[in-house]
């Protein structure tokens, strides 16, 4: 993600100044799926402060440490220091600090691959945090993917660093109001389209060409063979996690409308222990959820729990690509995109539910104080959003739709609306209720609002 391009991040840039402004030794861990800007974002922070940057690679561990020892040569001056033959990290890092003292920041992005063939490696970092870089002005920022910062245990419990670090940050998606950024000749409808085809990631935004309509966008740049995009959800799943060809067949079953436990289990054939496995894994990178309704009991959850797409790219590329693979490797593109717009519509549906019930959008749309969101259905009932406040007992029910409505339609959508109500009980409690629509003629009627309030 280039600089020009670098918009949100204000919350992970506060925190990230926070800590520098300590003026103590910092060991922070900044952590994220793969494409989601942990490189942008550090190098965005270090950019005007001494910093040395090093990204390891999967070279064996002797030659990330002596690429690193070469770029800190390099940012003390020092060519005597670059000749010198460290054992290890532990003596490279302790060195360095000795010729420090001064607040300096040192990113090792890719951390994981630096240790991944050499694990004592965590052990000795360890070891120069408490000997010496712990007393220092140093900041020590280490950068890895969700899944292997985990598999090679950075953030596990058991890790050495585990009580060293004094911070740490999981980078998700940019908010959805902040793509205006990347595509600012395109209507709120085509900026929800974008959204239901690649999510906040800033790297898959990239890809799509402002100056192209968003019909072009997907049929260049993700339906084509050759594309960055047709291959991205296979090439991530390949390098994050260990038997990909496991976790293809649980996301294609839960794109396919199989989001029950046991539906999952028999359509992959998959042991129960195996399945429940591979979800955990899945909800930790950011792919996948669990859904309860809003108002269950910790009982009723570990029952009733329904499992989603989270991630807009994936749950569009195991809807519409994966299926059609066939015909898109023959370069049927434009045919299998005018095939599925249809479809594609009613996608955009539940792409549109799940935007309004984003926490930060909901409050910023609404103004409703809550302490709890999400849907809620039973036995064939749903609504789409129910906003709780649980102090002061006051609830908000909404129900989102991806089309335009008058007013006569929004009362008769209330009305429906107030009888769902009486099914989820609250009966004690003060309930306000409202619409979220595409677009909404004539606004009069309370807690009414659409796509240009939530763009701001």
């Amino acid at each position: 993600m280039s600089i020009q391009k670098f918009v949100d991040r204000e919350r992970e840039l506060k925190f990230l100044e926070e800590r520098y402004r300590s003026g103590r030794a910092e060991l922070i861990i900044i952590y994220g799926r793969r494409r989601i800007g942990k490189t942008a974002l550090l190098l965005h922070f270090a950019k005007d402060k001494p910093h040395v940057y090093f990204l390891a690679t999967e070279k064996p561990y002797r030659e990330n440490l002596k690429d690193f020892q070469k770029l800190l040569a390099e940012f003390l001056g020092d060519e005597l220091f670059g000749k010198v033959q460290f054992r290890d990290i532990d003596e490279l890092l302790m060195a360095f600090s000795e010729r420090v003292s001064d607040r300096v920041i040192l990113i090792i992005d890719e951390f994981p691959l630096l240790i991944k063939h050499y694990r004592p490696a965590l052990s000795l970092l360890q070891k120069a945090w408490d000997l010496k870089l712990s007393k220092t002005k140093i900041m020590l920022i280490l950068c890895g993917s969700s899944v292997s910062a985990r598999e090679t245990d950075v953030l596990g419990y058991k890790s050495p660093l585990y009580g060293r670090r004094t911070g740490q940050w999981l980078l998700t998606e940019i908010l959805f109001p902040y793509i205006r950024e990347f595509f600012p000749r395109y209507s709120g409808e085509d900026l929800v389209k974008v959204w239901g085809v690649v999510g906040g990631v800033p790297e898959y935004l990239l890809k799509f060409n402002p100056n192209e309509d968003f019909d072009s966008n997907v049929v260049n740049n993700v339906l084509s063979k050759g594309a960055f995009l047709y291959e991205e959800a296979e090439i991530l799943l390949r390098e994050e996690l260990r038997e990909p060809a496991n976790y293809f067949a649980i996301l294609e079953a839960i794109a396919s409308g199989r989001s029950r436990f046991g539906e999952i289990v028999n359509a992959t054939g998959l042991d129960k222990s195996l399945v429940s496995k591979y979800l955990s894994v899945l909800q930790r990178l950011g792919i996948v959820k669990r859904e309860v309704p809003v108002t269950s009991t910790a009982k009723e959850a570990s029952k009733r729990g329904l499992y989603v797409i989270k991630d807009n790219y994936f749950a569009f590329w195991f809807r519409y690509v994966f299926p059609n693979k066939t015909y898109l490797e023959a370069g049927l593109a434009e045919e299998v995109w005018n095939s599925s717009r249809e479809d594609f519509n009613a996608y955009l549906g539940h792409v549109f539910e799940e935007l309004v019930r984003n926490p930060e959008i909901f409050a910023k749309t609404t103004g409703f104080r809550f302490t709890k969101i999400g849907k809620w259905w039973h036995r064939g009932e749903e609504i789409d959003v129910v906003a709780l406040n649980e102090r002061e007992k006051k609830a908000l029910f909404m129900e989102v739709k991806w089309k335009e409505l008058g007013r006569n339609d929004v009362r008769r959508i209330l009305t429906e609306l107030k009888r769902k109500s009486e099914l989820v009980g609250l009966d004690e409690w003060e309930k306000e209720f409202g619409v979220i629509a595409k677009k909404i003629k004539g606004k009069k009627i309370k807690n009414t609002w659409d796509l240009g309030d939530i763009l701001g």
